[in-house]
């Protein structure tokens, strides 16, 4: 089967419905049967997006995406520092 990515807007309604679900008396594996995704994702999207709004669950998405660009310039700034240094010491 192939993997789905699903936005954060569809993750929030996704529990909303699983709420809905849970209130009428369903046990999670029907909720997470209904919601075509596996126990374990959904527990892992309620650890991540538990109790929030469509619009703070975009936000922490750009956030993070932000976030990885930002770590990789970093790495590419110390590989460069790393090799001046080694040049600058003249062991290359």
């Amino acid at each position: 089967m192939k993997r789905k990515r699903h936005s954060p807007e569809q993750i929030i309604r996704k529990f909303r419905d699983a709420d809905r679900m849970l209130s009428e008396g369903k046990d999670i594996a029907a909720v997470c049967q209904a919601l075509e995704v596996s126990e374990a994702t959904f527990h892992r999207w309620w650890n991540q997006y538990g109790g929030m709004k469509a619009n703070e669950a975009r936000h922490l998405k750009e956030l993070q995406i932000e976030n990885r660009r930002l770590k990789k310039a970093v790495a590419d700034l110390t590989l460069d520092k790393q090799i001046l240094k080694e040049v600058a010491e003249g062991n290359f």
